[in-house]
């Protein structure tokens, strides 16, 4: 018994000199990634929101595309007209990488161009049988090739300006062209426009001249505004 009450002895002595328990070790604090420090982090992830690829797809009912070509009426003295068509038959996906955008990426974007459609059937006819030939060809299709001018980061809601480029086929052409983008993200939304400028000729599906009756101009304006959620 006794030599039991000094074992129990002893051992408090020994604690009391180390200093009682062992305290627990703290966790390790959360680290960012790296090469970032984690109140940039902080500032461009908002919460709720993933970090690192996410594909985006564009959303057809809420995208359109359309062109914008000058056209003169030779029967009606001259007088000049901006013809607008417009299809919101768009279909793309984008793969933005949030942590790192310069190295996001663009997929294929294709636009059903025989649904393109203007203020005037008889224009839109003429567009599908005679020069778009789209109701032959109803694609258009673009193929990125290379984004210029992302920023490193990105802030929420804020817009950014950048150039994308890729080849453009229309009908059986295909040409190298250069969109000027701007593109916002505003919670799990990204929203933009794309424009450029092409000449009908070099595609082979104008000018267009009819007779006596109108002739347009050979520079036409083609622009994306788009609509994307993951």
């Amino acid at each position: 018994m006794k030599s039991i009450l000094f074992i129990l002895l002893l051992a408090g002595l020994i604690l009391s000199a180390c200093g009682g328990a062992p305290s627990a070790t703290p966790l390790p604090a959360a680290t960012p990634t790296a090469g970032e420090p984690a109140a940039t982090q902080a500032a461009t992830q908002p919460a709720g929101q993933p970090a690192g690829p996410v594909t985006f797809k564009i959303v057809p009912g809420e995208s359109r595309a359309s062109y914008e070509v000058g056209e003169t009426f030779l029967n009606q003295d001259n007088r000049f007209n901006l013809a607008i068509g417009v299809t919101s038959a768009v279909n793309g996906e984008i793969y933005a990488d949030l942590a790192n955008l310069p190295a996001s990426t663009l997929g294929e974007i294709s636009i059903d161009i025989s649904q393109l459609t203007s203020d005037s059937s008889r224009r839109d006819n003429a567009i599908r049988g005679d020069w778009l030939e789209s109701s032959r060809f109803p694609m258009a299709v673009f193929k990125p090739t290379g984004i210029e001018s992302l920023p490193v980061r990105y802030v929420e809601g804020q817009e950014y300006a950048f150039r994308v480029t890729g080849d453009l086929t229309v009908k059986e052409t295909t040409l190298p062209v250069t969109f000027d983008v701007t593109a916002a993200l505003r919670g799990d939304t990204l929203t933009g426009k794309a424009a450029t400028t092409i000449l009908l000729s070099q595609f082979g599906v104008g000018p267009i001249s009819i007779l006596s009756v109108l002739k347009t101009e050979d520079e036409a304006k083609i622009t994306l505004e788009f609509v994307a959620r993951p």
